[in-house]
């Protein structure tokens, strides 16, 4: 990635989950991470999409998977991958032992059948 704006790597991500659907008690499939604000918000896949919503209102583009391992960037506004970008403040993911879907307990057995595709 060599395109910084909208990066702000003294962002601390804003908890271990999605922030949304803690709120309301709901559950994720995968976490993205905003790279400007530190926004953490559910995946694309899982049935809220608040990642996208995140981005949808605040204008914020730039998200960071925040899965253990992992370390891409998405763009939202042209839609473009990137497989590494800076380094961002940490925690860099939520904690390994945080089940995925998840989080633990909130997560349907018919979870699978209510992902997005």
């Amino acid at each position: 990635m060599t395109e910084t704006d909208g990066i702000d790597p003294t962002a601390a991500p804003s908890g271990d989950g999605c922030t949304d659907c803690d709120a309301v008690g709901g559950w994720w499939f995968h976490l993205r991470r905003c790279a400007q604000c530190g926004h953490v918000g559910c995946c694309d896949s899982s049935p809220a999409q608040h990642a996208t919503a995140h981005f949808k209102s605040s204008g914020h583009a730039l998200v960071q998977s925040f899965e253990p391992g992992e370390d891409w960037f998405w763009d939202y506004a042209s839609d473009t991958l990137y497989e590494s970008g800076p380094a961002l403040a940490p925690p860099v993911s939520h904690p390994a032992d945080q089940p995925s879907p998840g989080p633990a307990g909130r997560v349907p057995q018919d979870w699978a059948g209510q992902l997005h595709r």
